[in-house]
Parts: C-alpha cells; structure tokens; sequence
C-alpha cells in the first residue's frame, strides 16, 4: 500500500491505476473469457510473490534503475550544472543561427546534442532551456547513442547482449528521425519565410569552443568507454562523470567553477529526479510479475498471434497499436517492458530477429511522448512556448512520422539496423536519406515552390520508393529503382519550370 501511494504521489493518477489493473487481471485471471482465461491467484499469495521474486518488484527494471541510470542522472545532473547545456546551445546557434528558420534547426541541434546524453525526453525538453521548444526533437534523446534512454539498457538485459550493440543498432533510425525532422523545419522556414537570427545575437563557434570546449572531452570518453573498451554502461558513465566533474572545477565556465554547494545540488536533483524512476521501476516489475505468475501474459501472446492470423504486418500492426494504447498510461520504460514480455516472443516466432523485435517496440513506446491525447513531452514544451498543448501535440506527431515508419521497415531488413554488408548498408542509408526528402516535401506541401496535390503525391510516392530497403521485400532494389527515376523526372521537370520562369520574367 505505502508503494501504491508513491507511485500515485511521484508518477500520478495514471500509471497508479494502470498498475491496480494489472493486480486484478493475476487476482481474477480464471474469469477471463475464452482464450484469455489464466488463472486467479488469491492477493495475500500474489502479494509475497511480487514483493520477494526477482521477476517482480526486485526484477529487471529496479537493477538497471539502480545500477545503471542513477548514474546517467546523476552525469546529466553534472553536465547541466557545470554548463554544459549552456555549451550545447551555443554550438546549436553558432552553426545554425545563421540560416532560415535559426531558432527551430538550433532547437533541434540542441535537442540531439544534450538529448544523447541525457536520454530523457522530459528533462531535455526542460534543461536545454526556453530555446529548445521542439517537443519532437527531445523525444529522440531516448533513440539517440551513445546513452539513449532508461529502456534501451533494459532491452540489452532482456537481449542477453552488451549494451553498445544496442547503440550500434540505433544509429542508422535516429540519424533518420533528425534528418527527416532538419529537412522538414527547413522547408517550413522556406514556406514561412523565417529568417535567420539578428548576427548580433549569433555567437562565434570560435567563441563556444574556447569557453567550453572541454565538455567534448567526457562524451568521447564515454563513447570510448562503451565502444572501444567495451566497459559497461555504468562504469562508462562514472568515468564521464569523474571527467566532467574535474574539468569543472580546473576550468571555469563563463567565469564559474563547480564548488561544494554545486555538488550539493548536483547530489540532491539526481535523487529527487530518480525517485520517480525507482516508482516506475517498481510498477513495471509489478506488471510482469502478475502477468507471468497468473499465465495472462502467455494467454495474451497467444491471443495476439491468433488475432494475426499468421500475418506478420497484422501483429506488427495490433503491437503499433497496443503500444501507443498502453502509452497512453505509461512512460516509454513501462511500456517496453510489459509489450517486451507479451509481444516480442510473439514476434520472435514468427521469424523477427530479436533485436529488430525490440527496437520495434521500443520505438512505438517513444510515440506516446508526442501522440495525443497524453503527449507529455509536446505538453511540456506547449507550456514553455505558451502555446496549445493539443496542437502543439498534433505537430509533434506530425513532425514526428518517421518513428511510425522506421520500425516497420527495419523488421523486414535488417541494414537499417546496421546488420548486412556494408555496402548494402551504405546503398539503402543514401537512398533512405533522398526518400526523407521527398517524404518531408509532401508532408508539409512545400518543396522548391509551393506544391499541389498531385506533386505531393507523386513526391510522397518517390520517397516511399527509395526509403524502402532493397531487402524489405523480393522486389526491393525494382522499386528503389523506379523511385530513382521518378526523382530524376521530377528534377528535369522542375529545372524546365525554372527555365520558363526565367524566360518569362525576361
């Protein structure tokens, strides 16, 4: 009962009942109707198993919570006060100030820069400061290596594999997501007719760097770390802590060094910001716990493989929608965790590779942080803009597309996820990259000029061809081919439209 009111107290209402309803579901299991029936464990019994198994409440969740994000807080907490925020901005604004629509490319230069370190979206959205708005572009810090977020150290626990092949294997997807989200902010900035910033108001990179270029020094020494030492996860961490910590106090940052009342903060905001994970943690475990006692979670699996009727793109469809259902009530950890244990077995029977299953869950779980009506991510950064939480959802999501289509494509070809030779990965990284432009340019109905409805169409049909990896399908490399060509066509027939505009004016 006192964890139950924690969690209600530290989480909300939300994920609070959502973990009294997975309690009745073990307690009343037998009721179920038809292939869902389980079976009833009586609470005194259910009650000692999910306090005592290291299934349960002491599983998967509390040991990486303990043992690997405290860490990753508690360096997010060092960075941010040490400056390093402040650094990442200014290097977002150095490179990015200068060009149209300045203030949205630095929110997400910014936003990938602090967010691949942090690894949560919230915090992100919130630490970066008023500059970094863009609610989408926090929410790939949880995609983003070398740190990514609390459920991709979970997936390497549940994987059985180091955690930099998870990293590794995220690469490829979130370079797409800040691609796809970079293009896309430049073509409203060209519709829109956005202008860079005032030069007044750029800083020098020169200047950036000088100040604070020794920030740089504990992310390589992270990635290293994780990389080429093969150290892990929480080791790496304390080793880019220690770093961070003592370069902040030999070199002042803007004329301040970290002292004793800064470590004091330091120590205080990572614990008040882990005791909510630690709830979390606590709640997930007790979801798996009662699905795994009770046999619910065997009986759902089932369930959902029969709903498939043996089509993989069916259950790949039905796991879409139960993650962003049950992200409605859980942030992205606990979704991946409960869907880990229902779905991806069901996934992984059906031929999916592990780790393709995963990601593909773990990317769908992301979505209910910029997914109305629960899109926590895009709420916050509404209130900092003091814009319309709903809309501001809205446009996130929409911003947001390739986290809807990404994960179907990797499941069927596995060069996205860096597996294959390397030049098939090259070949479908290139192809994937001119197909997030013509992709974007359809979404948002602006290319070199204004388009109509049919140029949006034939641009959002090139782009699926050529974004579609060669072997996602048998006739993979045809269908690049032909978007290929359409690009071509659509090039030489702009470039003649130029030609007699020109001529015209003439």
């Amino acid at each position: 009962m006192l964890f139950l009111e924690g969690l209600r107290r530290t989480s909300g209402p939300a994920l609070f009942y959502t973990t009294l309803a997975f309690i009745a579901l073990a307690m009343f299991g037998g009721a179920l109707p038809g292939e869902f029936a389980a079976r009833s464990i009586p609470l005194p019994r259910l009650a000692y198993y999910l306090v005592w198994d290291s299934s349960a409440i002491l599983g998967i969740a509390i040991k990486i919570i303990a043992t690997v994000v405290v860490v990753y807080v508690f360096f997010g907490q060092v960075l941010l006060k040490a400056g390093g925020s402040t650094f990442f901005t200014g290097i977002a604004m150095a490179l990015m100030g200068k060009y149209r629509g300045g203030p949205a490319k630095i929110a997400i230069v910014g936003s990938s820069l602090f967010g691949s370190i942090s690894g949560n979206i919230v915090s992100n959205v919130m630490t970066v400061g008023t500059v970094t708005i863009e609610a989408c572009a926090s929410t790939g810090g949880q995609i983003t290596p070398p740190v990514m977020g609390i459920a991709a150290f979970i997936m390497a626990e549940f994987l059985q594999v180091p955690f930099y092949e998870v990293a590794l294997a995220a690469v490829i997807p979130a370079l797409l997501f800040y691609v796809a989200l970079f293009i896309q902010v430049d073509l409203e900035a060209a519709r829109s007719k956005i202008l860079p910033m005032p030069k007044e108001e750029i800083p020098r990179l020169g200047r950036v760097l000088r100040e604070g270029w020794y920030f740089l020094l504990p992310l390589v020494a992270l990635v290293y770390a994780l990389f080429g030492l093969n150290y892990e996860p929480e080791m790496a961490g304390l080793v880019a802590t220690a770093i961070v910590l003592v370069l902040g106090v030999v070199f002042p940052f803007q004329g301040k060094r970290i002292g004793f009342r800064d470590l004091y903060a330091m120590l205080r905001d990572a614990g008040t910001s882990v005791l909510d994970l630690f709830m979390l943690g606590a709640a997930a475990g007790i979801m798996i716990g009662a699905l795994n006692y009770s046999g619910v979670g065997f009986t759902l699996t089932l369930v959902l493989i029969l709903l498939a009727g043996g089509s993989l793109v069916a259950l790949l469809v039905l796991s879409a929608i139960a993650n962003i259902i049950l992200g409605l009530g859980l942030p992205t950890v606990g979704v991946y965790i409960v869907l880990a244990t229902l779905v991806a077995p069901a996934l992984v029977k059906m031929g999916i590779a592990p780790m393709a299953a995963h990601m593909f869950i773990m990317y769908y779980g992301c979505l209910s942080m910029i997914s109305p009506p629960v899109a926590i991510a895009a709420f916050v950064a509404a209130n900092l803009a003091g814009a319309d939480p709903n809309r501001t959802g809205w446009v996130a999501m929409a911003f947001g597309w390739t986290l809807f289509v990404i994960p179907f494509l990797f499941v069927f070809s596995g060069t996205l996820l860096l597996k294959g030779d390397p030049l098939s990965i090259a070949v479908d990284l290139s192809l994937a990259v001119v197909g997030v432009w013509f992709i974007s340019a359809a979404m948002m109905g602006y290319a070199a000029r204004p388009l109509g409805f049919a140029a949006r169409v034939c641009h959002g049909v090139t782009g699926l061809c050529l974004f579609m990896p060669a072997n996602a399908f048998g006739a993979g490399r045809w269908i690049n081919a032909a978007g290929a060509g359409l690009a071509v066509a659509m090039f030489v027939r702009e470039k003649a439209v130029r030609r007699r505009a020109v001529a015209a004016e003439g």
